[in-house]
């Protein structure tokens, strides 16, 4: 059996599959940082993930993707940039039509923000997944098909709905923390490739056996 890591440098991990792009050879913005091998999948144009799916993203906040994620069609990134006031009559953001009302800049200047959006490491969105501005979403997570994520998800969270909320974990308090303390994420990719069926069928046990050992 062979132990040739996948490429993470491919931008098209799957011959005469154009709908499938990784991520991180993929992105060019300063304020996205993706991790290896996390994915993209899209039958329309999944190479304009930048633009289609991370939207209003005028900075600084910054969206940051671990490695190992899996995101389905249509997954969209909110960012800052879509807030308006709220505080006057009308929320209308007149300065960004251009004209004189540029002169009035200032009132779109130092809006609340909610800081950067973060994905932990192996965290898999369902289609159509929508994540607000400054979410957290933690390792291991799934993020149910069609879910508004509005607010933080734990590490192993099953989150669902409209607002998304925590349907339950993946696993208990004490196999969260050992799965957190493997991260198994972080092994190199060589040690990675000897376990891939201890990774996706085996036990927090098993896992916990295969961990690359110290020196």
């Amino acid at each position: 059996m062979s132990l040739l890591p996948a490429d993470p440098t491919v931008l098209h991990p799957m011959p005469g599959q154009p709908r499938v792009v990784q991520l991180k050879p993929l992105v060019t913005s300063p304020l996205i940082e993706v991790g290896a091998y996390s994915y993209y999948d899209d039958p329309d144009d999944a190479t304009a993930f930048e633009t289609r799916n991370v939207l209003y993203h005028y900075g600084p906040e910054k969206l940051v993707i671990g490695r190992f994620c899996a995101l389905g069609t249509g997954v969209r990134f909110i960012m800052n940039g879509a807030n308006h006031r709220m505080d006057g009559p009308s929320t209308f953001p007149f300065p960004t039509l251009g004209g004189s009302w540029a002169d009035h800049f200032d009132l779109l200047s130092g809006l609340p923000g909610r800081g950067d959006t973060v994905v932990g490491h192996d965290v898999w969105f369902g289609y159509r997944v929508t994540v607000m501005p400054g979410v957290r979403i933690g390792n291991g997570a799934i993020i149910a098909a069609g879910s508004v994520v509005t607010s933080d998800v734990p590490d192993y969270g099953i989150v669902g709905g409209n607002p998304a909320k925590l349907l339950r974990t993946r696993y208990d308090d004490a196999d969260i923390a050992r799965l957190l303390a493997v991260a198994w994420w972080d092994w190199p990719a060589e040690h990675i490739t000897a376990h891939i069926r201890t990774l996706m069928s085996g036990s927090v046990d098993a896992l916990e056996a295969a961990a690359p050992q110290p020196g």
